[in-house]
């Protein structure tokens, strides 16, 4: 079957292997475009009071990567009480990849029907702990115009866990660390995605902002023949405004995808 993958081209090149190695034939075709912040100043400060931090909260895989890039050279996390949260897999194995030990790791387990905010909170909730500040790593929207700026120096991501815990008396801090924007596509990526959009493709679509950056590259474009397999369920939502003829709920995890793939055979 074919597979579109819409991540960031730098996630999306694990998934089309693997989408491979499974026997499908996948397409990468990334919705969103992700990029480092001009500044770190931000991100060196949260770094220097890394000890003060209740909890560190990285919104995804993405933001672990540019998070812990600027980790200073000697600084022993295992040393130090601060815990890092993650809502999904790939954002936890993103952490043990920089080096955080498993278990200063909080994470919903492996068998949870859904991996976002409230899988998280409900393993987390009984453990916060008032007036300890929590930190929230995540990005912004990049200026279209002027994509090297950053335009909103608290970032977008996880609002609902925010409000959770500034309702426990929890203060919350961001740190923005990327800045992401629509893709600017080639004629022939256009023309790739206007024929999937028909011929049976499969979209993979993993972000609520993807959908909508999809309407934004090809505004014109009739959806009514179009399926795609959505990885929660406000993914899937905004996937059956654009349009989309059929749409299937997956968990973010290879096997399950595959298995929806399958499904729709």
């Amino acid at each position: 079957m074919r597979v579109v993958v819409t991540r960031p081209a730098s996630d999306a090149a694990t998934w089309v292997a693997a989408l491979d190695a499974a026997g499908h034939s996948a397409l990468s075709l990334p919705l969103i475009d992700i990029a480092a912040v001009p500044h770190c100043d931000a991100i060196d400060q949260a770094w220097a009071q890394w000890p003060q931090w209740q909890a560190v909260m990285c919104v995804s895989a993405q933001a672990v990567r540019f998070f812990f890039a600027r980790q200073p050279q000697g600084l022993q996390l295992g040393m130090h009480p601060t815990r890092c949260w993650a809502t999904g897999p790939g954002t936890c194995k993103a952490l043990l990849q920089a080096g955080v030990p498993p278990r200063l790791i909080d994470s919903p387990p492996e068998t949870a029907g859904q991996f976002d905010s409230e899988a998280l909170w409900l393993g987390v909730k009984a453990g916060v702990k008032p007036s300890w500040p929590v930190l929230v790593v995540r990005g912004t929207e990049a200026d279209s115009a002027e994509p090297q700026l950053a335009v909103d120096h608290t970032g977008v991501g996880r609002d609902w866990l925010s409000q959770q815990l500034l309702a426990a008396r929890v203060p919350v801090h961001y740190v923005v660390v990327y800045q992401r924007h629509a893709p600017a596509w080639t004629p022939a990526q256009s023309a790739q995605a206007a024929l999937a959009a028909s011929d049976g493709s499969v979209w993979l679509l993993s972000s609520s902002q993807a959908v909508a950056n999809l309407h934004h590259s090809l505004p014109q474009q009739d959806w009514s023949r179009a399926r795609c397999i959505a990885t929660h369920a406000r993914i899937a939502q905004a996937a059956h405004d654009l349009g989309f003829a059929e749409v299937r709920l997956s968990r973010p995890v290879l096997a399950d995808v595959v298995a929806s793939l399958e499904s729709l055979a």
